[in-house]
């Protein structure tokens, strides 16, 4: 003799939450991933105090080219100032021998240059067919 167990062998019309909250914990999940990347625009992580990131050894070689940009009216190539309209004629002849993936200028610009200098020397040098540019800064200290 058998019993049913839990009720009859009448079928169940009441609602099965179980399966429904499964779903909805599995589309808020896919929500939530999603949603980020819709968003317009690029996320920046800034970085921290205490990281920076590694120092290119090429910087500091002979045969390296590093602008300087100590102030908004005078450009540097090494140790001999340049104005703007020869910065390209000068970064132009030290780059002729260079191999194309050699072929690196580095920018040194002080705190009070504005943006807009740096932006000149950026274009004076890409208008010289060099793609690859490196913008120098100091390292911050840990505070110990």
């Amino acid at each position: 003799m058998g019993m049913a167990v839990g009720g009859s062998d009448e079928y169940n019309s009441e609602i099965n939450v179980t399966p429904m909250v499964d779903v909805m914990l599995v589309l808020l999940i896919i929500f939530m991933i999603v949603t980020p990347l819709l968003q317009q625009g690029v996320s920046v992580n800034l970085p921290r105090d205490l990281m920076s990131p590694e120092e290119d050894a090429d910087i500091t070689k002979d045969t390296s080219v590093v602008i300087t940009i100590p102030d908004n009216s005078t450009f540097y190539v090494g140790k001999d100032p340049y104005p703007l309209d020869a910065l390209g004629e000068k970064i132009q002849g030290l780059m002729k021998d260079k191999a194309p993936d050699k072929r690196i200028v580095y920018i040194k610009s002080g705190v009070d240059v504005d943006y807009g200098r740096v932006v000149e020397a950026i274009d004076t040098i890409r208008k010289q067919d060099i793609d690859k540019i490196g913008l120098v800064a100091d390292r911050k200290k840990a505070d110990s």
